[in-house]
């Protein structure tokens, strides 16, 4: 399956304004793009590539004061099938986890894990352990978290999450990751592309998504709280502890979003 993918979006800054993007395709996808994955802007300006602390393809520009556009189009092929399952996959005591997953059990920004531990262990004590119980958290979040883009809040966090049961999709995943890391399972936030491929063709515009990933046996596996199903395409663009790892943007100063376009479409021969 090939699927194209893109973006166009419009900014207006007051003076010059640095900005970092993490709008590349992830290094674990780059040998299945097959056209150039690049950050174009207008007015054309200088943009530094570099790996960020996460190991995601990240870029570094400064805006001239006015307006810049970002934009790119291109072609990636996916295998086609849906999410990997890995039912018989168990959890890690926390003395045999890589050092490098570490990270990904403790508090964050926008993930509370000592407030909601008690919590976790009281809706999910019982759930069987490994990836049966990352389930149970998909399912318990889906059902209780109520989606809708009326919801977004760049301020929420976890706990407001479990409290408030609104969100959009960064807090359905953020509420989830909290409660994973919580049980002792390291969990982290995801970002990227997830089109409309197998599925209903949602009503609202395309847009960046959100989804996590949880180390269990010996690798990440992806889940998503939001939609709780297995999907098709998803294409990663960055990984991180929470949302703030993984702004598509970064400013520096004053840059108002003024247009805001995703493409993520199958390609039919």
């Amino acid at each position: 399956m090939l699927i194209r993918l893109g973006y166009d979006i419009h900014f207006e800054t007051i003076g010059q304004v640095p900005i970092v993007t993490l709008l590349n395709v992830h290094p674990s996808r780059r040998k299945d793009l097959r056209e150039a994955d690049e950050l174009h802007t207008d007015p054309l300006v200088p943009v530094e590539n570099f790996e960020d602390t996460f190991g995601n393809n990240s870029c570094r520009l400064l805006a001239p004061h006015g307006k810049i556009r970002f934009q790119n189009s291109t072609l990636i092929e996916d295998s086609g099938e849906l999410d990997p399952e890995g039912l018989d996959a168990a959890e890690v005591p926390i003395e045999q986890l890589p050092v490098n997953v570490l990270p990904f059990l403790m508090n964050s920004r926008y993930c509370e894990v000592d407030l909601l531990s008690h919590a976790a262990a009281e809706l999910f004590w019982n759930a069987p352990r490994g990836w049966a119980r990352v389930k149970a958290v998909c399912a318990w979040v889906h059902s209780k978290v109520t989606f809708g883009y009326e919801f977004s809040n760049p301020v929420r966090t976890a706990l407001g999450v479990y409290t408030e049961r609104v969100g959009v999709c960064r807090d359905f995943q953020h509420l989830a990751i909290t409660f994973c890391r919580a049980l002792n399972i390291p969990a982290r936030y995801a970002t990227g592309y997830l089109g409309d491929i197998g599925v209903i063709v949602a009503p609202s515009p395309m847009d960046f998504s959100a989804w996590f990933e949880v180390y269990l046996g010996d690798r990440w596996w992806t889940f998503d709280a939001r939609h709780n199903a297995r999907r098709i395409g998803r294409v990663l663009l960055a990984t991180g502890r929470d949302a703030t790892d993984c702004a598509i943007t970064t400013s520096f100063g004053r840059a108002k979003l003024t247009s805001f376009q995703v493409t993520t479409d199958e390609v039919v021969a």
